[in-house]
């Protein structure tokens, strides 16, 4: 029996939600408006937004410290524009944007009539080496049963300033998986992007979330109880509690 991994349930339906007419977005982590018990960020990882926006609307984020983002297009495309870089992603890709403090970007949905579905993720970096920057990485899901990086080959974990790995992976029903982590003392956050997994004994439906910090001998364990699960994990350093 494990009784040494400290571990945190964020179910899907007790995320914080803004919505307007053009848009609606859950909060993972405390933001804007929403103020959750026990919803402060992990280590640096601050905000895990899930985002539906409407064909041709637009939305605009802002950071407050020096912060690597990552996009990542779920349904649809989606357009980004920041003062380092503009694009387009679609499926299958991720933007990285390193931005500094005070930094903007703009998250647009280019189609006439349908609406993009994605995630935000924020890491807060506080390294004295934060240099701003822009990225896109590719990664193929029908790949199966393995993790795959969303950062670019050239970061490691050992030169990444925020000393975060991020992963992506679909996995048939029933495949098993197993993640060791880079160092002993880092957490992990899992995030189920679609269907279901079992994740260190723990049952995930589809964008619930799980963070572990102290984890036992430094492995997590999981398994897909769907076909076509998708699991986002990022391994973070943490201060145990």
């Amino acid at each position: 029996m494990d009784n040494q991994t400290q571990v945190q349930l964020y179910l899907s339906d007790m995320r914080g939600c803004s919505q307007l007419d053009h848009f609606r977005s859950f909060h993972g982590f405390n933001f804007g408006h929403y103020v959750g018990e026990h919803r402060e960020p992990f280590g640096p990882l601050k905000l895990l937004n899930d985002t539906t926006l409407k064909a041709g609307h637009r939305i605009t984020m802002k950071v407050e410290e020096n912060t690597t983002v990552i996009l990542l297009p779920i349904v649809g495309g989606l357009a980004y524009q920041s003062s380092i870089e503009a694009g387009f992603l679609e499926a299958g890709q991720a933007q990285i944007l390193t931005l500094s403090t005070g930094m903007d970007y703009e998250v647009s949905n280019p189609y006439e009539t349908e609406l993009i579905n994605f995630i935000e993720i924020w890491l807060i970096d506080r390294s004295s080496g934060f240099i701003p920057d822009s990225q896109k990485t590719s990664f193929d899901l029908t790949d199966k049963n393995k993790l795959l990086s969303l950062f670019p080959s050239t970061v490691t974990q050992a030169n990444s300033p925020h000393q975060c790995s991020a992963y992506i992976g679909q996995y048939a029903g029933r495949a098993e998986g197993i993640y060791r982590l880079k160092r002993a003392e880092h957490g992990v956050f899992v995030f189920v992007l679609s269907g279901a997994f079992e994740v260190q004994n723990r049952l995930l439906h589809e964008r619930d979330g799980l963070s572990l910090r102290t984890i036992q001998h430094g492995e997590i364990d999981f398994e897909a109880l769907s076909n076509n699960a998708v699991l986002l994990l990022l391994e973070i350093p943490i201060t145990a509690k």
